[in-house]
């Protein structure tokens, strides 16, 4: 029988909020400064593909680290990030291709043929991260943490200067009729790597 072919999937969007919240039905995660990228396995090779469509012609090393992922298909969302010498994400160093960069994946939407997307999110990142758990440095699962205590989660991004958070309901498929309010990023007003970021894209 041959493998059912991967699909091609429009990563779901992100909405926004201004402020945090605390709620048992969501779940954060910390927002990675990076590139948006659905990574596309399948025999043995991997493709990384932007939010348009468009796939990077950069970062084969980064391909070849998420080819090695234990699957004979799969589509990982996630984000490709530089990390600076404290361990933050370093976007300077990603535009201008200077840093070693990762795969941080947040969700599993595809598996061995097996579609997910009808699965709900603390379903398909409990795969997800049984799947990373043996994998190479350079694809790194993210975590996630109760939105109960969504504030002061929000409030230690904030004092260390990190991009912001995105909020996710723990039930919602990536399916979900009502896709731009699923997930919603609240971005840290003061973040620093933000400053003069139009001006990189101007260069």
């Amino acid at each position: 029988m041959n493998p059912v072919p991967l699909p091609r999937i429009t990563p779901l969007k992100l909405g926004r909020r201004v402020a945090p919240f605390d709620d048992p039905a969501w779940l954060y995660e910390l927002k990675w400064d990076g590139f948006r990228a659905l990574a596309d396995i399948e025999d043995g090779a991997c493709r990384l593909v932007s939010r348009k469509g468009n796939a990077f012609q950069s970062w084969l090393a980064l391909c070849d680290s998420l080819a090695a992922v234990p699957v004979v298909s799969a589509i990982l969302d996630g984000e490709i990030v530089c990390l600076d010498v404290h361990g933050k994400a370093d976007f300077k160093s990603l535009l201008f291709r200077r840093g070693v960069p990762l795969f941080y994946a947040f969700d599993l939407l595809w598996h061995n043929g097996h579609d997910l997307r009808r699965h709900t999110l603390i379903e398909r990142k409990d795969v997800l991260l049984r799947l990373l758990r043996d994998c190479q440095d350079g694809v790194r699962y993210v975590e996630h943490f109760s939105a109960e205590e969504g504030a002061a989660f929000f409030e230690v991004c904030c004092a260390h200067d990190l991009e912001g958070v995105v909020a996710k309901r723990r039930d919602g498929t990536y399916l979900d009729r009502d896709r731009e309010t699923a997930w919603l990023k609240i971005k840290n007003k003061g973040y620093t790597g933000a400053v003069d970021r139009h001006d990189l894209f101007a260069t």
